[in-house]
C-alpha cells in the first residue's frame, strides 16, 4: 500500500485522526505533483480535510495546506471570527486564525499566505470556489500561480477510507429499512401523490436515523418514469403501474443513493415484468464485473449488453453509474470510454434502466465498494417489484 493509499488504519502508537491523516496525504500529495499548496473554502473538500461542513457565504473561509517539505508549517485556517470557537471544537487543525468584520480579509489572506510560504509558486484552489474568493486570493498572492484542488484531491477522496465507508455504509442501511417500510402493506402509496409519497419517503428516512435527504427524492409514476430526473410532482399513484423510487439521505456527511421501481396495490402489465426482469439481470451483470483493476467502461458494457440482447438498447438512455462520496455523483464514472481502472475502495452506484417514452421506466440501483477481489454491496434489499410485503422493520435482504 502506498504512501497515499486510502487505509484509514495508522500504525501502532499513531493518534492522528481520519481528517488529519487526509491533511498529512495531501501535503505529501503535492510535494508529489509540484505544487506548493492548496486552498480551500467551504466545500465537499473542506468537510473531507477538517471534518467541517459549512455552505459558502459572504465571508472569506480559507483552509490552506502547504506541500509537506523539511520547513513544513503544516496547515491552517483562516476564518470569519464569529466561527472561531465552533471551528476550534470541531477540527483538529492547528492554528485557526480569524479575522472581524471591520478588517481587511484580503490582508488578512495575504499574511496567512506569506507566512506559509504560499505568496508564490503554483497554488491550487477549491474546484468550486467562487470567483469573488478567487479574485481575491489573486490580490493576495499575485506572484502565485494557479491550478485545480482536485488535481491533489480527487485520487485521494476516490479511495475511501474506513470512517467514509462506515459512514456510507450506515447511511445504505437507513435506505434499505426505508425500502422496506414502502414495502408494507401499511405504505400502500394509491391514490396518493408523487410529492407527498416523497415526503413520506423524507420522514422515513429521518426517522430511520438519516440527516436529510442527499439529493431530490425521484418518486416517478407511470410514464413520468421514462423521464430518469423527473422528481416529484402533483400526478396521482395508481393500481398496477410502475413507480421509480430513487432516493437517500446522509449519515456523518455521506450519502446513500439507491433506486427501486415499485407496483403499488395490483399486478403490473405483463410488458412491464418482461423489462423488469431484464434490468434486474443488467444490474446484477454491472455488479457482476466490478472488481480491481477493471475498467469503468466494462462495467458498463456488462449492463449494457444486457440490455442490448434484448432489445432495449435505445431506452438505455445514461451511464451505468457514477462514484459516490461526499459527493453524490463523483469519479469514478462507469461510462463508455473511460478506461480509469477501479481500484479497492472505490465506492460507485450500479444502476441501468430503460425507459419507454410515454408509458413507463424501470431502474435498479445499488452502491457498491471495490474490495480486493471484487466489490461489497452497500444495498441489499430485495429487487423485485413486489410491494405489500410484510417486514421486520429492515426490509428483505438479498446478496
Amino acid at each position: 500500500m502506498t504512501d497515499d493509499a486510502h487505509a484509514d488504519g495508522a500504525a501502532a502508537g499513531d493518534s492522528a485522526g481520519p481528517h488529519e491523516r487526509r491533511r498529512e496525504r495531501t501535503a505529501r500529495r503535492l510535494a508529489a505533483i509540484g505544487a506548493a499548496g492548496v486552498v480551500a473554502f467551504p466545500s465537499r473538500n473542506l468537510q473531507y480535510l477538517t471534518g467541517f461542513g459549512e455552505e459558502p457565504g459572504e465571508r472569506h473561509f480559507f483552509l490552506v495546506i502547504p506541500a509537506a517539505s523539511a520547513a513544513d508549517p503544516g496547515p491552517a485556517l483562516l476564518v470569519p471570527a464569529l466561527y472561531e470557537t465552533q471551528v476550534e471544537e470541531a477540527t483538529s487543525v492547528g492554528e485557526v486564525r480569524t479575522w472581524s468584520d471591520g478588517d481587511d480579509p484580503v490582508e488578512a489572506t495575504r499574511e496567512l499566505l506569506a507566512d506559509r510560504g504560499l505568496d508564490a509558486g503554483r497554488l491550487l484552489v477549491d474546484d468550486t470556489m467562487w470567483a469573488r474568493f478567487s479574485q481575491d486570493l489573486r490580490a493576495a498572492a499575485p506572484d502565485a500561480e494557479w491550478g485545480l484542488a482536485s488535481e491533489a484531491l480527487a485520487d485521494l477522496r476516490v479511495r475511501k477510507d474506513e470512517s467514509e465507508l462506515a459512514a456510507l455504509r450506515e447511511a445504505a442501511e437507513v435506505a434499505d429499512a426505508v425500502v422496506g417500510d414502502l414495502r408494507e402493506p401499511g405504505a400502500d402509496a394509491v391514490g396518493t401523490t408523487e410529492t407527498a409519497l416523497a415526503g413520506r419517503i423524507a420522514d422515513r428516512l429521518a426517522e430511520r436515523g438519516g440527516s436529510g435527504v442527499s439529493f431530490e427524492t425521484v418518486v416517478a409514476a407511470g410514464e413520468n418514469g421514462a423521464k430518469p430526473h423527473h422528481g416529484s410532482g402533483d400526478r396521482e399513484i395508481r393500481a398496477g403501474e410502475p413507480v421509480v423510487l430513487d432516493f437517500g439521505t446522509r449519515v456523518g456527511g455521506y450519502p446513500s443513493d439507491q433506486t427501486r421501481t415499485l407496483v403499488f396495490g395490483g399486478e403490473p402489465p405483463a410488458e412491464y415484468r418482461e423489462v423488469h426482469e431484464v434490468v434486474r439481470e443488467a444490474q446484477a451483470a454491472g455488479v457482476d464485473a466490478v472488481g480491481p483493476d477493471v475498467p469503468a467502461s466494462a462495467v458498463d458494457r456488462a449492463a449494457r449488453e444486457v440490455i442490448e440482447a434484448a432489445g432495449y438498447g435505445d431506452a438505455f438512455v445514461h451511464r451505468t453509474g457514477h462514484g459516490v462520496g461526499l459527493d453524490v455523483h463523483e469519479e469514478p464514472y462507469l461510462v463508455a470510454g473511460n478506461d480509469r481502472r477501479l481500484e479497492p475502495g472505490m465506492v460507485c452506484s450500479v444502476e441501468p434502466g430503460i425507459y419507454l417514452d410515454g408509458r413507463f421506466g424501470c431502474r435498479i440501483e445499488d452502491l457498491v465498494v471495490v474490495t480486493e477481489d471484487g466489490c461489497e454491496r452497500l444495498n441489499r434489499t430485495d429487487r423485485g417489484w413486489e410491494t405489500g410485503v410484510e417486514t421486520d422493520g429492515s426490509s428483505p435482504r438479498e446478496t
